[in-house]
C-alpha cells in the first residue's frame, strides 16, 4: 500500500493480525510506527492489541507507557476490551499486581458480563476466592448482568478449591435453572468440585448425565475416585479403562497421574505397567507428573532399579546437575563450564525450570530415598531464586522427611515465611513417620495457634503420630475433634489410624469393636491393618477372620496371604503354610520380594536376602561375620522366631545374617565415612531380629542409623530406636 493510503483501519488489522498471531514485537513496532504518522491516532482497537503484546512479549514497561498514554488519550474508557486487556496487564505482566487490576476495574464506567467474569476469575486465580465470590454477589446486585458459562464455571472452581460446598449446591441449582446443565465446561467443574467436597457420588452423578464427554470430565472424575481413597481407586482404573475402550477420547498427563496414583495405592502393579506403557506410546512418560507417578509406583513395588530409571529421565531432562554428563547434542561448544552447559540444557528442553519442575524432581527424589540428588536440587533451587517458592519449600520438607533428615526438613520450615495448610501437615507427618510424636503434636497445636485450618491428611499424620507411640486418650481427642471441631467427616483412612492404634497396643478385642462400630462397612485397608495387628500379637483366630474379609472384597491380594501364612509360621503350623503357598501358586498370586537399597555417592544400591550379586558381596560378607561377633558379645540374641522356614534352628541363624537390611548396613559400614549417618530403606516392614542386630551394631561402632520400611522411619543411635521398640 502506499504509505499515503494507509489509515487507522490498515493500522489496526496489521496491529490485530501480529497481536493474534503471536509476533508481539512486531505488533508493538507496528504501533509505534502508527504514532509517527501524521493525521492518525490510535483507536481502542490499537489500544487493545498493543497492551496483549506487551503483555505476551514481557515488555511490561512498555505496557505501563502505554497504560498512561491510554489515561491521557482519554481511551480508557472508550471500549471494555481496553480496560480487560488492562486488567490482565497488571495481574500477568505484573506479577499478580491485583490491586492495580482492581483499581482499572473500578474506574471503568462500562462493564459487561466478560468484564465481571475477568476480574472474578483473576482473583480465583491467585488465591482471593472470598473477594471473588464477593465480586461475584455485587455483579448480581449492582450490574444487573446474568453469569454466563464461564462465570459460573469460575466460581464452581473457587467453591471447589474451599470446599465451600453449600455455595456450590446453590450455582449447582443456578446452572440447571440457566439450562446450562449439559455444557461441557460446567459440568466438568462440577465434577471437580464435588469429587473434592468428597461426594464422589454426587460427581458420578454429574458425569453420568452429561451428553458428551471430554478429557477434563474423564480425568476429574478418575482423579475423584483416588482421591476419596478406601479403595475407591478400583472404580479409577475402571473409569481409564473405558475411556481407553470407547477411544473417542485420548487421555492427558494428568488422567495418567491419577491413574498411576490409584496403581500405587492399591496396589497393583501389573495394570500399572501396562499405564506405563500406554503413556510411552502417546509420547507422555516424560512429562513431569507423569514420570513422577512411574517413580512412585515402581519404588511402592521394590523396584527400585525401574524407579531410579524412570527418575533420570526427568532429573536428566529438566536439571543435569552433575558435571561428569555427556554433552547433550544441542550443546556443540566444548568451551562451555557446567553451569552454562545446563542453563543451555533448559533452554534445549524447550522451557525454564519452573517452580513445579524442582517440585517434581524433589517429589521423585523423595520416592526413592536419594537424598544425594535431592540436595543438589535443593542447592539449584536456591540459586535460581526459587528458595522462597511455597511449592517447592513444601517439596523439600517432604523430600528431607521421606529420605530420613529430619532435622534438615525442619530447617526449611523454620526458614519459611509464608506457610499453608500443606506446609504444616508435611512437618507434622515427617515426624510423626520419624516417631517423634511428642514434636508432630507440637506442630499440631501450633498450626491451630496461627489459624491454620487443618485438613483430613493433617488429622490421618496427627492421628498416625498417636498410633507409632500408642497415644490412645490422644487420638480419641483428635477423632472426636475433626468432626466437632473442624467439619471434618473421618474417612476410611482415619478408622484404619484408629484400628491401627488399638492394633499396636495389643488392644485386638476392642478393634474389632471400634470396626463394628463403623459408619460404613470396613474396607480391605481396615481389615488388612487388623491383619498386620494379628500377625505382630499370635491371634491366629481374628487373624483368620480378617483374611477372610480381606479376601471376600480383593480376593488376589498377596500381601493377605504373606501375612496369614506368616501367622501360621510363627505357630509351627507348616501344614497351614505349605497349604496357603499352593493356592497362592494356584491363582499365581505372587509374593513381593523383600529388599533394601542404600544410596553412596548418588548411586543407589540394592540387595535382596543372600544377595552375592553385589561387586564387593565377598567384603560385606566379611563385615557381617565380624559383626555377628562383636553384637553376641555385648548381648544380642538372634531370635529364629523371625524365620519363616520349617528349617534347622542353626540354618534359620543363617537365614536371619542374609537379610537385606543386614547386607545393606554391612556396605555402608565399608564404603562411607565414619561421620555420615547410615540412611537404609526397605520396601517391607523392617524384621523383629534386623531391628534388634541394628540396635546392637550402632552401639559396637559409634555409628547412627537411619531405617525406613513400609510403615515409618526408625532413628538408631547407641543402641536405642526413636521407636522404643514400638511398631
Amino acid at each position: 500500500m502506499d504509505t499515503n493510503k494507509r489509515d487507522i483501519v490498515s493500522y489496526s488489522s496489521m496491529i490485530s493480525c501480529y497481536a493474534n498471531n503471536g509476533n508481539s514485537s512486531k505488533a508493538v513496532n507496528m504501533f509505534v510506527e502508527l504514532l509517527h504518522q501524521d493525521g492518525i491516532f490510535p483507536n481502542e482497537y490499537c489500544f487493545t492489541a498493543a497492551i496483549r503484546s506487551c503483555l505476551d512479549s514481557g515488555f511490561f514497561e512498555t505496557g505501563l507507557g502505554l497504560f498512561g498514554f491510554v489515561l491521557k488519550a482519554g481511551y480508557f474508557d472508550s471500549h471494555v476490551c481496553v480496560g480487560c486487556e488492562l486488567i490482565d496487564m497488571f495481574v500477568k505482566g505484573g506479577g499478580g499486581d491485583l490491586d492495580s487490576a482492581r483499581k482499572v476495574f473500578d474506574r471503568m464506567r462500562e462493564k459487561n458480563v466478560v468484564t465481571w467474569t475477568l476480574m472474578i476469575t483473576r482473583l480465583a486465580q491467585f488465591g482471593f476466592h472470598g473477594d471473588a465470590i464477593g465480586l461475584f454477589l455485587d455483579m448480581l446486585v449492582s450490574s444487573g448482568y446474568v453469569p454466563d458459562r464461564f462465570t459460573l464455571t469460575g466460581l464452581i472452581s473457587v467453591c471447589a478449591e474451599i470446599e465451600f460446598l453449600s455455595f456450590g449446591k446453590e450455582l449447582h441449582s443456578w446452572v440447571i435453572r440457566s439450562g446450562l446443565a449439559l455444557d461441557l465446561c460446567v459440568g466438568c467443574s462440577l465434577i471437580d468440585m464435588y469429587a473434592k467436597c468428597g461426594l464422589i457420588r454426587d460427581s458420578r452423578r454429574v458425569f453420568d448425565g452429561m451428553v458428551d464427554h471430554n478429557v477434563m470430565s474423564w480425568t476429574a472424575l478418575i482423579n475423584g475416585y483416588v482421591r476419596g481413597g478406601g479403595g475407591q481407586e478400583r472404580e479409577a482404573m475402571r473409569l481409564f479403562s473405558d475411556m481407553m475402550l470407547q477411544g473417542c477420547v485420548a487421555p492427558n498427563c494428568f488422567t495418567f497421574s491419577g491413574v498411576l496414583k490409584a496403581c500405587a495405592s492399591l496396589p497393583d502393579f501389573g495394570f500399572g505397567e501396562q499405564i506405563h506403557g500406554q503413556s510411552i506410546k502417546l509420547g507422555l512418560s516424560e512429562i513431569d507428573c507423569v514420570g513422577n507417578g512411574l517413580v512412585s509406583l515402581y519404588a511402592r513395588s521394590g523396584r527400585t532399579e525401574c524407579a531410579q530409571k524412570c527418575f533420570d529421565v526427568l532429573f536428566e531432562k529438566n536439571l543435569v546437575l552433575c558435571s561428569g554428563v555427556d554433552d547433550d547434542a544441542s550443546v556443540k561448544d566444548s568451551n562451555l563450564n557446567s553451569e552454562q552447559d545446563l542453563d543451555r540444557k533448559i533452554d534445549y528442553t524447550g522451557k525454564g525450570a519452573s517452580s513445579f519442575t524442582y517440585a517434581s524432581l524433589l517429589s521423585g527424589a523423595a520416592c526413592i530415598g536419594t537424598i544425594g540428588k535431592g540436595e543438589q536440587i535443593h542447592a539449584r533451587v536456591v540459586k535460581m531464586g526459587f528458595g522462597t517458592d511455597l511449592s517447592v519449600n513444601n517439596a523439600l520438607i517432604s523430600m528431607y522427611s521421606k529420605c530420613g533428615n529430619k532435622e534438615a526438613a525442619l530447617q526449611v520450615f523454620n526458614d519459611m515465611e509464608d506457610r499453608n495448610v500443606i506446609t504444616w501437615t508435611s512437618i507434622i507427618n515427617g515426624f510423626a513417620k520419624h516417631g517423634f510424636a511428642t514434636k508432630a503434636l507440637e506442630l499440631f497445636y501450633d498450626m491451630l495457634q496461627t489459624g491454620v485450618k487443618p485438613n483430613d491428611v493433617t488429622y490421618i499424620a496427627v492421628l498416625s503420630a498417636c498410633s507409632h507411640v500408642g497415644l490412645i486418650d490422644e487420638a480419641w481427642k483428635h477423632f472426636t475433634s475433626m468432626r466437632n471441631s473442624h467439619g471434618i467427616v473421618p474417612r476410611m483412612e482415619h478408622y484404619a489410624c484408629m484400628v491401627d492404634l488399638f492394633g499396636r497396643s495389643g488392644l485386638l478385642s476392642e478393634a474389632i469393636e471400634f470396626i463394628n462400630s463403623m459408619p460404613f462397612d470396613a474396607d480391605a485397608l481396615v481389615w488388612r491393618t487388623f491383619l498386620g495387628s494379628c500377625r505382630v500379637h499370635g491371634n491366629t483366630e481374628l487373624g483368620e477372620h480378617a483374611a477372610k474379609m480381606i479376601l471376600e472384597q480383593e480376593p488376589h491380594d498377596p500381601a493377605t496371604y504373606i501375612l496369614l501364612s506368616n501367622l501360621y509360621a510363627s505357630e509351627g503350623r507348616w501344614d497351614d503354610v505349605s497349604a496357603i503357598r499352593k493356592r497362592m501358586k494356584q491363582k499365581q498370586i505372587t509374593k513381593e520380594a523383600g529388599s533394601s537399597w542404600i544410596e553412596v555417592e548418588n548411586q543407589v544400591h540394592k540387595f535382596h536376602v543372600g544377595d552375592t550379586l553385589h561387586p564387593k558381596a565377598k567384603k560385606i560378607y566379611e563385615k557381617l561375620d565380624e559383626l555377628a561377633l562383636k553384637i553376641k558379645n555385648v548381648g544380642y540374641v538372634p531370635n529364629t522366631d523371625f524365620v519363616l522356614h520349617d528349617v534347622e534352628d542353626e540354618q534359620k541363624e543363617q537365614y536371619l545374617f542374609q537379610h537385606s537390611e543386614k547386607l545393606a548396613v554391612a556396605f555402608a559400614l565399608i564404603s562411607t565415612p565414619n561421620s555420615k549417618p547410615i540412611r537404609v530403606f526397605k520396601n517391607l516392614r523392617v524384621c523383629g531380629d534386623c531391628h534388634s542386630a541394628i540396635k546392637y551394631i550402632s552401639t559396637v561402632t559409634g555409628r547412627e542409623i537411619v531405617v525406613r520400611d513400609a510403615n515409618r522411619f526408625h532413628h538408631i543411635k547407641d543402641g536405642k530406636c526413636s521407636c522404643n521398640d514400638y511398631w
